[in-house]
């Protein structure tokens, strides 16, 4: 982490364990969040909600990651990928869920294919 953190033009990677532990634990939840989405793929009419959820929260956190970016100084690669990049993904899923069409209601009811 600390090879990669030089590289990026940000200095030395501070040591405190702080650091390490919200380095390795946003990891671990950005691997837990896509596997949730993996999860929620194999039925995406059925998990409907949860996905324009998780599109509308990606729009969001977009947002302000994208304001936390500016507000700490993060080189310019950084600020241009990060918000910006969680912006379009969740708009694309939040797009796509949308367009998917609700669940049917009933048992009765048909479902397009």
């Amino acid at each position: 982490m600390n090879a990669i953190h030089q590289h990026m033009g940000m200095g030395t990677l501070p040591s405190e364990p702080v650091v390490g532990y919200l380095a390795r634990s946003t990891s671990a939840f950005y691997a837990f969040l896509g596997g949730l989405m993996w999860v929620l793929s194999f039925d995406v009419r059925r998990h409907r909600l949860a996905l324009c959820y998780v599109g509308a929260g990606s729009i969001a956190l977009g947002l302000i990651l994208l304001g936390v970016d500016f507000a700490e100084g993060m080189p310019l690669h950084w600020r241009v990928s990060e918000g910006p990049f969680g912006i379009a993904v969740g708009a694309m899923l939040l797009w796509l869920s949308l367009r998917v069409g609700p669940q049917p209601n009933s048992a009765t009811e048909e479902r397009e294919p």
